[in-house]
């Protein structure tokens, strides 16, 4: 068969971009330094519905956005939670917090016979309460945080829980009737001291709000707050959870004490997780 000479001299279309192989995707993953780059590339493959979708996050990716801001989700405590562009990524490490709050949740619903007052403050994401809700069954659930982001994003995941976000700083977000009847208090506030924000990973100085990551000058800032204001929002037994290091537990637990909360420390090596519990004093004759 033979073709005009017009034709043999005319461009060939563009190709249609082909998909990427994983192969592809991990060596371009490792060329940008991630460090897990197989078990990225099988989580990109599997979220992504097309082609151009997958080259987007694989260019997101090796730009150095966050994985769950990549593909819009995070694993946390066996559930995916949405997480937002801009949003603070829930650590694997607070999960053993949540574990702490679960226990201590059952129990006050065993002593009481109602479903807990539960409040997850600087939310976030909202995963904590997310989780809480889901562990307990039935709860009365707040969330709150400054960020207009994180509200946002928080009520993607608390409100199909049956729980309410609120937008301000700390606990002047919260409804008024919520003080004295709080019975578990979680507040994953930050306490990276503030001349060590610029050692933390890019992914996160770079891509979290920094009012997520700077705890002030000794990372206890917004901790001291938390604790001084907590007494009068917690019900009789009811308890306050706070991550923090294990460096700066000592000081943690004086603030707590100051406050008139009971406070114990506890540790998970696995999770590399330290959090402080201060319990105030059940009411006289309770049991």
């Amino acid at each position: 068969m033979s073709f005009p000479p017009s034709a043999l001299s005319s461009p060939l279309p563009a190709p249609v971009s082909a998909p990427l192989s994983r192969a592809a995707v991990v060596t371009t993953l490792r060329a940008a330094g991630c460090v897990f780059a197989e078990d990225e590339a099988e989580l990109l493959l599997s979220t992504a519905r097309t082609a151009d979708e997958l080259a987007a996050m694989v260019e997101r990716r090796t730009l150095g956005l966050p994985l769950e801001h990549v593909v819009g989700w995070a694993e946390f405590y066996g559930r995916r939670i949405t997480v937002d562009p801009g949003v603070f990524v829930p650590r694997r490490r607070t999960e053993f917090l949540v574990g702490q709050a679960v226990a201590l949740g059952r129990r006050t619903a065993g002593r009481t016979g109602r479903p807990p007052v539960v409040v997850d403050l600087c939310c976030g994401s909202g995963a904590v309460g997310t989780v809480l809700a889901a562990a307990l069954g039935r709860v009365e659930l707040y969330a709150a945080d400054i960020e207009p982001a994180a509200v946002r994003c928080a009520r993607r995941n608390i409100t199909p829980a049956g729980g309410e976000v609120h937008e301000g700083d700390l606990f002047d977000a919260l409804p008024a009737r919520l003080r004295g009847r709080i019975d578990i208090l979680v507040a994953n506030v930050p306490y990276v001291p503030s001349e060590e924000v610029g050692l933390l990973p890019p992914e996160a100085r770079e891509h979290e709000p920094l009012v997520a990551l700077d705890g002030g000058a000794d990372g206890l800032d917004v901790l001291r707050r938390v604790t001084a204001a907590a007494p009068q929002w917690l019900a009789p037994g009811g308890h306050l959870l706070v991550e923090t290091s294990e460096r700066q537990a000592p000081r943690a637990v004086e603030a707590f004490t100051r406050n008139g909360l009971l406070p114990r420390v506890a540790d998970s090596d696995e999770l590399y997780a330290t959090i402080v519990i201060g319990t105030r004093e059940p009411a006289e004759g309770a049991g």
